[in-house]
């Protein structure tokens, strides 16, 4: 019963920030806030965003994997690809930002942004599975 409501709540916590991340913080400050500052105030809380997300994902994918392996491996495969983006997409869209290079910057955000929507897909299905 204990791992069932933990599972849940990891879980929903993990695709709730994700969503929100996504959908609501990040349009919100390019809304707000010249570009100017949002550009330095992404680049400063996506670090900790997406290591947010990994030790969630991996968690998550720990406390449900007797629950629902499916599910499980859906998560584990969240906190696999953020290591990815968070240690090798994020510095190459960082040094495409820095070098002004545009072409590279919108091929490699687009992929990030990519690797994110299949993220919360998955984190969603995985959600519906334990729930």
């Amino acid at each position: 019963m204990f791992l069932d409501v933990l599972n849940l709540i990891l879980t929903a916590t993990l695709f709730g920030g994700m969503v929100f991340y996504s959908f609501g913080f990040a349009p919100v400050l390019f809304a707000q806030l010249p570009m100017a500052q949002v550009r330095p105030l992404l680049r400063g809380t996506f670090p900790y965003y997406y290591l947010a997300i990994i030790c969630l994902g991996a968690l998550s994918a720990i406390v449900t994997f007797w629950a629902s392996g499916t599910a499980s491996m859906f998560l584990a495969m969240i906190a696999l690809s953020t290591i990815y983006a968070r240690q090798i997409l994020m510095p190459q869209i960082n040094a495409a930002t820095d070098r002004d290079d545009q072409g590279a910057f919108k091929r490699l955000h687009g992929f990030s942004v990519v690797i994110q929507l299949i993220q919360i897909g998955l984190a969603g299905w995985a959600l519906v599975l334990i729930a």
